[in-house]
C-alpha cells in the first residue's frame, strides 16, 4: 500500500506540475473576453425655431402730412419637415394698440409684407395683421432643413415691412402693440 500511494503521490506531482507548465505557456487560457454590440436609434421628427432679430420696431413717419408709418423686422428661423411635411411662419397681434383713440388693428390699420425669404416662400401681396387670427408669412415645403446640407442659409430668414396707417381722427401719442411670430414644422 506504501508503494502505490507513494506512486499515487508522484504522479499526482508530475500531472500538476505538467498542468502548471501548460498553463503558464498560454496565458490565454485563463483570460476571458467578452464583446457585445448594442443598436442605437433616433427618431428626428419635423422641427421648428423661430428669432425675432429685433426686439423693439419704431415705426417712423416721413413725406407727406398724414403718410403712413413704416417699420421692418427680420425674423430667422430654422426648420426641419418630413418628405410629406411642411412648415409655416405666422404672425398675430397678441391686441389691438393701446391707448384706444389711435391707431387700431381691428380697424384694419396694420399690414404688413414679406420678402426675402431664404427658405420656402414669402407672403405674396399685402396681409392684414389681424388680434383674432394668425396669417402667413412663410410656408416651406416638404423633406426641406436649415443647416450643412441643406437648402438655404443657416438660420433662414424672412424680412417684414410694416405700414400704419396714419389718420387725422387719431389722437396724439404713443401707441404700442405687440405682435406674437409663431413656427411649425410637420
Amino acid at each position: 500500500m506504501k508503494v502505490k500511494a507513494k506512486y499515487m503521490k508522484k504522479s499526482l506531482s508530475l500531472e500538476l506540475l505538467f498542468l502548471a507548465m501548460c498553463l503558464g505557456c498560454v496565458p490565454g487560457a485563463l483570460a476571458n473576453s467578452v464583446t457585445g454590440g448594442q443598436t442605437l436609434s433616433a427618431n428626428l421628427g419635423p422641427q421648428a425655431k423661430l428669432i425675432v432679430v429685433q426686439p423693439s420696431v419704431p415705426l417712423l413717419h416721413a413725406g407727406a402730412t398724414f403718410a403712413n408709418f413704416t417699420g421692418g423686422v427680420t425674423v430667422q428661423y430654422k426648420v426641419r419637415t418630413t418628405a410629406s411635411g411642411s412648415s409655416t411662419l405666422l404672425v398675430k397681434a397678441a391686441s389691438d394698440f393701446s391707448p384706444a383713440n389711435g391707431p387700431s388693428i381691428v380697424n384694419l390699420d396694420l399690414t404688413y409684407t414679406c420678402g426675402g425669404a431664404t427658405l420656402g416662400s414669402a407672403c405674396s401681396g399685402s396681409q392684414t395683421v389681424s388680434t383674432t387670427s394668425q396669417t402667413n408669412v412663410v410656408t416651406v415645403g416638404g423633406g426641406v432643413c436649415t443647416g450643412s446640407g441643406c437648402t438655404g442659409s443657416d438660420p433662414n430668414s424672412v424680412s417684414i415691412s410694416l405700414t400704419l396707417v396714419d389718420s387725422p381722427t387719431f389722437k396724439t401719442g404713443t401707441y404700442t402693440t405687440s405682435l406674437m411670430f409663431s413656427i411649425s414644422a410637420i
